[in-house]
């Protein structure tokens, strides 16, 4: 609350420069107009107002004062109060185990569950853990550790925290918000796809058990009923696949990208329902948010661990263990295994989305963030490895109904891994309805921590950047958030909206967030400078980051950085999905949106020389510069004059 100024008597013109260095007494700044600093006891005793002989109510004699001999004559003595405040209520969490749950979710997400195991299995099983626990130890938790560590001491989100930073890379921050949108438009679809194959669980029999529904063609093969005597050939399809591809997605009524078709009604109203979900869940802040994680956070750990025990005694479970783990040391020498382990556990733990930022702004300021990054990537970790054993005993039986190799049935990646290899497992399980509905519940769930995560990224930049006129309007703000990502997404709706999710997946987030998160890793390195935030850790946690954290921060995260943003280049994504080869336009439109956010980065800096006042070089070094006092705080001025 700001102080109310007392009426202050007209005095002769200052003519001293005050001390900068002033005391402090319950947040006031005490100091006298003559340039000296008065004394602690002196100003706890005469503050209380108390009128003795010869003085006034500040304290200071009434009598005339005589300079002494060979002194100059004082200047008349001003007592100079400044208050500090801070300039706007910050939200905390409620409690720690809000914090740490909300991290884990946002950490633990979709990809864990269909992207590791793929990722794993191609790339020589077991020799894989070699390169992702090397990057994880170098890159991975480090650049984690790093933003949690700026988001708790500066307490800002990840547009308005450059100004404590450097300046001039504030378009970061800008960039980042773009590319969470572009998340939003796709990420939330596949949890509408999920929350539509929920709802199609409630039934005797579930839907894409069977070849005799209305979709279906006449190469759906449904192997399960006699394993022994089916006739699988390349061209048949399974009665799941049908299911996702022709029933919920619909992509046989569009032609491509350039051909998207109408929206489906169904889908646009799960998702609907969806966003609605997340509205309510992240309206009133980290308080209901931190709330809602205790659920979707934790339920997935419960139903993971049922389905590795369904799974573990299904009928050639073990082939798929041995071929998800059976280590092909050859593969090692291979660069495109590294650069998948590098790009692994980087969107894994999720640096550079402004969410780490976000939420560890909310943190008390002497918060243990380093033992918090050390447990919550730790958790994310063991979930993506044990979440390959779920995929892959379900994958080993497969093959063995199929009587075919676990290569040709674990070929599928992505949500065709969930939605139509996982799915058509459970429907052949027994209790496969109880199954389906809990994986499916679990997919919901995984997918919303994420999205609540990005969003509340979002809004804590943007709040932070403008607290007068949105401070008091954050619901207001989410909704129309919300809006904005919900119409956004309608391409995604249509007929061949999966093709518009795999454009947004490819080229949306991939090479854009990477390199916005290495020009994070330079500004803060090299700009702000190590010795400064190693000084910051240390006033948080009382104690400073080690060298190897040190050299991690300044060379070997860059490098690592810079090591896949390289691969990007050399070996561009080759998409394709299902049968529909991406026409060569399509890399150009992908690229287009790509730099559409990363374009803000150059663009602010263009910006920020511009309107700097002085000489090149004077803007130049103003712009790399921190600004002073840059905490949020203002001052209320009380001055009273006594002669």
């Amino acid at each position: 609350m700001e102080a109310e100024h007392p009426e202050t008597t007209e005095s002769s013109p200052l003519t001293c420069t005050p001390d900068t260095q002033l005391p402090r007494i319950n947040g006031l700044l005490i100091q006298g107009n003559n340039g000296s600093q008065t004394g602690l006891d002196k100003e706890l005793g005469r503050a209380k107002g108390s009128d003795t002989a010869g003085q006034v109510s500040n304290g200071y004699s009434s009598a005339p004062q005589t300079p002494a001999e060979g002194t100059t004559t004082a200047c008349p003595r001003t007592l100079v109060v400044h208050q500090l405040t801070p300039s706007i209520h910050r939200e905390t969490w409620s409690k720690k185990m809000d914090f740490l749950l909300s991290v884990i979710g946002y950490a633990v997400d979709l990809g864990n569950v269909w992207r590791f195991p793929y990722i794993c299995y191609q790339n020589g099983g077991g020799a894989f853990l070699l390169p992702y626990t090397l990057m994880a130890l170098f890159g991975g938790v480090p650049l984690f550790y790093m933003e949690l560590a700026l988001g708790q001491y500066h307490r800002s989100g990840c547009i308005s925290i450059w100004k404590n930073i450097c300046p001039i890379f504030k378009g970061i921050g800008f960039a980042i918000c773009i590319i969470a949108l572009y998340v939003a438009f796709y990420y939330n679809t596949i949890m509408a796809w999920a929350l539509y194959y929920f709802l199609s669980s409630f039934s005797s029999q579930l839907p894409w058990v069977s070849c005799n529904n209305p979709w279906n063609t006449l190469n759906c093969t449904n192997y399960f009923l006699s394993p022994g005597n089916m006739n699988w050939t390349n061209h048949s399809t399974s009665p799941a696949e049908e299911f996702y591809t022709r029933h919920v997605l619909q992509v046989h009524r569009s032609q491509g990208l350039h051909d998207l078709g109408a929206i489906s009604w169904q889908l646009a109203l799960c998702l609907l329902f969806i966003f609605t979900i997340v509205y309510f869940s992240i309206w009133k802040g980290v308080k209901t948010s931190g709330k809602v994680v205790w659920v979707t956070a934790t339920f997935p750990y419960v139903v993971l661990f049922v389905l590795l025990i369904r799974g573990a005694t299904l009928k050639g479970a073990w082939r798929g263990v041995v071929f998800y783990l059976k280590p092909d040391w050859s593969r090692l020498m291979d660069t495109t295994v590294w650069i998948d382990a590098a790009a692994q556990i980087f969107f894994s733990l999720g640096p550079g989305f402004g969410v780490l930022l976000a939420f560890a702004s909310y943190n008390p300021f002497h918060n243990n963030c380093y033992k918090d990054a050390l447990v919550t990537s730790s958790v994310n970790c063991l979930t993506s490895f044990m979440s390959g054993f779920v995929i892959f005993t379900v994958l080993g039986y497969m093959a063995e109904m199929r009587q075919r190799e676990v290569a040709d049935v674990a070929k599928d990646t992505g949500p065709s891994l969930l939605f139509i290899t996982y799915a058509e497992v459970i429907a052949n399980m027994p209790a496969s309805t109880f199954f389906a509905i809990i994986f499916f519940l679990m997919i919901i769930t995984l997918g919303l921590d994420s999205t609540f995560a990005g969003l509340e990224g979002v809004i804590t930049a943007v709040l932070d950047e403008f607290p007068d006129v949105l401070g008091k309007r954050r619901e207001w703000f989410v909704l129309g958030l919300i809006t904005v990502c919900f119409l956004g997404a309608l391409s995604t709706l249509t007929y061949g909206g999966a093709y518009v999710v795999k454009l947004f997946e490819e080229y949306a987030t991939g090479a854009a967030v990477i390199t916005v998160v290495f020009l994070e890793v330079i500004a803060v390195s090299w700009f702000y400078g190590m010795p400064r935030f190693c000084r910051d850790i240390e006033a948080m946690l009382g104690f400073s980051p080690g060298w190897y954290w040190k050299i991690c921060w300044v060379a070997i995260s860059p490098i690592f950085l810079l090591f896949i943003i390289v691969s990007f280049v050399i070996y561009p994504p080759n998409v394709k999905l299902f049968d529909y080869d991406y026409p060569p336009w399509t890399t150009v439109l992908g690229y287009c949106i790509g730099v559409s956010s990363f374009i803000c980065v150059p663009a602010y800096m263009l910006y920020i020389i511009a309107v700097t006042p002085g000489t090149l070089k004077q803007r130049l070094l103003k712009s790399i510069t921190p600004q002073p006092g840059a905490q949020a705080q203002h001052c209320d001025i009380i001055i009273t004059n006594a002669v």
